[in-house]
């Protein structure tokens, strides 16, 4: 069996539709037995033997030429018979093809994977799959329409799947301060001298100064975000004639805008009561728990946070070695992208097994 190029299609006739269309998922009808596919669903067919030639060229020679007509074709390629070696029907985001009525032809995913047992004409979606170079950028703000999964090849074409969906972040930590605090700003923190056990034991409010020849009691080391936070909410007072403004131009001063971004997210968690603490150890800005009854019972922390600008361009390989880390802990990654004027927009990613 033949295929002829037209256009950017390959039309296969004879009884390709029922071989090929009906019983397998591949292409689109073309009127009576004919089909169209795209080039990466022809090179399958021809790579495994169910079709002869394209204008005469074999395997070989058409995904070469394919490959030079088109921008990651040999990426896209190896993703497909990846996916389809494992129990998929993939339709490509071509506009008119079954099951991607809603591409338009310019969707910013390659492929739609259909759940196992089902067919493009059916309409379902397990997936949206782009598929990436791991030296391809990735904008942040491209992962947030819609939930997607990367499919990176590595330079020695090996596959790694990236979900990215939104977060619910919701937490039932159900804790204000039952007294007004009264601290002091000292460079990067704020020391809150006669603080009360619950700031620390049930809201895990900063660090306790404390030690095994220690001869004071109730006091407690807050960061600056933790500090700007509880001075915004009213309870926190700093050095009697200082105010929230003093501890911002403080952060600001210590860690540029970056400060105004970590704040507006730390704020927003303790909002949804999610408790965040410093993810310094694991190379994120927080570590996040959903719920705290007290820091004597603590559980593991559900998520780490990167706080990045809206505007912020993932490399992945930098994705990848954030989720891998993520995991390897017990967590999930998500990203902050933060105006810290206009909100916040929530991304997380994590690893796929499709």
């Amino acid at each position: 069996m033949d295929g002829h190029l037209q256009g950017d299609v390959v039309r296969v006739g004879g009884d390709a539709r029922q071989r090929f269309h009906d019983s397998r998922g591949y292409g689109r009808p073309a009127g009576g037995n004919d089909i169209d596919l795209s080039r990466v669903e022809a090179a399958h067919l021809l790579f495994r033997g169910d079709v002869d030639t394209v204008d005469g060229m074999g395997f070989e020679e058409f995904f070469v030429a394919s490959t030079e007509a088109g921008e990651r074709f040999a990426l896209r390629f190896l993703v497909y018979i990846d996916l389809r070696g494992r129990g998929f029907y993939i339709s490509p985001t071509r506009e008119g093809w079954p099951g991607v009525s809603d591409a338009s032809g310019q969707a910013d995913y390659d492929f739609v994977v259909h759940p196992r047992g089902t067919g493009p004409d059916e309409g379902r979606v397990e997936h949206r799959v782009r598929v990436v170079g791991e030296r391809q950028s990735v904008p942040a703000d491209e992962l947030l329409d819609e939930e997607l999964v990367l499919a990176v090849v590595d330079e020695e074409s090996e596959l790694t799947y990236l979900e990215a969906t939104t977060p619910k972040l919701d937490g039932a930590t159900d804790f204000t301060p039952s007294q007004s605090l009264s601290g002091v700003l000292l460079d990067d923190r704020v020391v809150v001298w006669n603080a009360p056990e619950s700031l620390y034991e049930y809201g895990f409010y900063g660090q306790p100064l404390t030690g095994r020849d220690a001869d004071i009691e109730g006091a407690i080391q807050l960061s600056l975000v933790e500090a700007a936070s509880l001075a915004d909410d009213g309870v926190l007072s700093v050095d009697e004639s200082q105010d929230y403004e003093a501890i911002v131009e403080r952060g600001r001063e210590v860690e540029g805008e970056r400060f105004d971004r970590r704040l507006a997210v730390y704020s927003t968690l303790r909002d949804r009561q999610v408790v965040p603490k410093t993810g310094y150890k694991f190379g994120a800005d927080f570590r996040t728990y959903d719920e705290v009854e007290s820091v004597s019972n603590l559980s593991h922390s559900e998520h780490l946070i990167r706080v990045l600008p809206p505007e912020h361009v993932f490399a992945p390989r930098d994705l990848a070695l954030d989720v891998r880390l993520a995991g390897g802990v017990r967590k999930r990654m998500v990203f902050a992208l933060t105006d810290a004027n206009e909100g916040i927009d929530w991304l997380s990613v994590a690893r796929l097994t499709p």
